[in-house]
């Protein structure tokens, strides 16, 4: 099973910006934060040119922003749309993630109430710092 990662075009920033909203704003509300729309679209913009389309058999399932480098990979923002969350997509897509980064560290944050957090220590995330939000995580790669 494989994913493909289409780099994000400002045409995509309407179906980014609501998947954005459908799956984060009850969990930033769970955490106290009460994003305005202008707010939701400056979060979506930070590092928009990181941002990729996750493309599963043809179908855009949701969004995978990340960066890297040669010592690390930081996966920014990972959503899937609500209608396929559960069936196991999200955890596929962060091992196809950490097995292509090619024993690079691979780095995230997540909100401290998102279940996701017990998916990432699942799949070999260690808590590493946090903060007033969020815990930030990291995992060691899988060698290819």
């Amino acid at each position: 099973m494989s994913f493909e990662f289409i780099l994000a075009t400002q045409d995509d920033r309407a179906y980014l910006l609501n998947l954005r909203k459908l799956t984060m704003v009850e969990h930033l509300e769970n955490s106290g934060q009460f994003l305005s729309e202008k707010e939701h679209e400056l979060r979506l913009d930070d590092g928009y040119t990181c941002s990729h389309l996750i493309v599963f058999y043809g179908e855009t399932i949701g969004t995978l922003k990340y960066r890297e480098d040669d010592g690390k990979v930081e996966i920014m923002q990972i959503q899937i749309h609500p209608s396929l969350q559960g069936q196991g997509l999200g955890k596929k897509v962060v091992q196809q993630v950490l097995t292509k980064a090619d024993n690079r560290a691979v780095e995230l944050t997540v909100l401290k109430g998102n279940p996701a957090l017990k998916l990432y220590q699942r799949l070999g995330f260690i808590i590493t710092g946090e903060d007033e939000f969020e815990y930030h995580m990291q995992a060691n790669s899988e060698p290819n």
